[in-house]
């Protein structure tokens, strides 16, 4: 058995009402708590050691009884331009000891559970891409997370201990965490509750406090999650993953689709415009001779035309060693944006970061793996 550090009370798990609580028991005034909140997602502290208005009494048995987030950094890469950086983490075992449980079968099991983060910078913004699952069920083709299959989902705690890592980084440079975008590894309304619990602890505004339209969540189409997160009273930005235009298309490169074909995915985005009056982004990686051509942009104008306020942001394929793509030429990908802006539909191309890092979901992961 490894060090008993391992098995303690992760304090990125408590919400403010239960660390309250704990403190309670071990009958210390309230205020410490609120204290112990700055310093956590505030003052961006990494260890109890840190928190120098606390008395020493108490910050020992925190160091003994508790830790600050679950992930062990098992790599990290930056691109060349220093623009883009990449975590390989591994997820420690539950706080209180116990297994883990694989998440399809309820097994337990001891199986290592790694997650991707990457920082990317942008003139403007500094953004951390995070993980909400430790791989995916959703089966994307093209995507390597996709290709590993699902692991576990991941807890509240487990995502905002990314977004506090990456920030803590940030501080020791003089820079800031801007923006955070729920884009990595897993499909984040397939983890509704952990997702949204992660989300408003780091909106909290009197902790974090992260503007609510700084945060990007990314769905492959999860129809009753995003009805769901359309009731939720939030203004976070919500980005699809579409890729293809004809459910004949898209149920190859997502499956998902056979269960929420185009038609359902279009109403219920029209829906989350409707509720919050955030325009919906739809993510569309460009693979060479798949989803590229002028009939697919044409379609995909043809069913957002009318219906809601939207903005398709255009991505050149990231090649995985599983999937046999390759990413559209930049004449295409040219194109296909004039196509869209013809019919008057609002595009970008994506400047993609830490290609030579292979910056995309599970990538790291993946080499990895095949390195061993």
């Amino acid at each position: 058995m490894e060090s008993d550090t391992i098995y303690m009370i992760d304090l990125l798990e408590l919400e403010h009402d239960a660390l309250k609580a704990l403190l309670a028991t071990w009958g210390e005034p309230s205020y410490r708590a609120e204290q112990v909140w700055g310093w956590l997602y505030i003052r961006l502290a990494a260890a109890p050691e840190e928190m120098s208005n606390l008395p020493k009494k108490l910050r020992t048995r925190l160091e003994s009884e508790t830790r600050i987030g679950g992930l062990k950094t098992l790599a990290r890469q930056a691109s060349q331009d220093g623009e883009t950086v990449k975590w390989l983490f591994q997820l420690l075992p539950a706080p209180d000891g116990g297994p883990l449980e694989d998440t399809e079968t309820g097994a337990q099991t001891e199986t290592k559970i790694e997650i991707e983060t990457v920082l990317m910078r942008y003139r403007e913004r500094r953004t951390a891409c995070i993980s909400s699952q430790a791989g995916c069920a959703m089966g994307c083709t093209f995507c390597a997370t996709g290709q590993m299959g699902l692991q576990r989902d991941l807890s509240a705690g487990e995502i905002v201990a990314q977004v506090l890592f990456v920030a803590r980084e940030l501080a020791r440079q003089e820079e800031r965490l801007t923006n955070v975008v729920l884009m990595g590894m897993g499909e984040p309304l397939a983890n509704y509750d952990a997702t949204l619990a992660a989300i408003n602890r780091l909106t909290d505004p009197d902790g974090f406090n992260m503007g609510q339209r700084r945060i990007t969540l990314s769905t492959v189409g999860l129809v009753p999650g995003i009805g769901r997160l359309s009731r939720e009273g939030l203004q976070i930005n919500l980005a699809v993953s579409l890729h293809a235009a004809t459910d004949a298309l898209r149920d190859t490169l997502v499956p998902l689709n056979r269960r929420y074909p185009l038609d359902q995915l279009m109403a219920v985005c029209s829906e989350y415009f409707e509720r919050t009056g955030r325009r919906v982004t739809f993510e569309w990686a460009l693979i060479d001779g798949v989803n590229d051509s002028l009939e697919q942009a044409r379609a995909l104008a043809e069913k957002v035309r009318g219906r809601l306020a939207c903005h398709v942001n255009l991505i050149p394929l990231n090649p995985t060693a599983s999937y046999p793509g390759a990413p559209a030429s930049p004449e295409q990908v040219a194109a296909f944006g004039a196509e869209l802006s013809r019919h008057g539909i609002s595009n970008t191309v994506r400047v993609r970061r830490g290609i030579d890092i292979q910056a995309g979901c599970g990538q790291l992961r993946e080499r990895m793996e095949h390195n061993n």
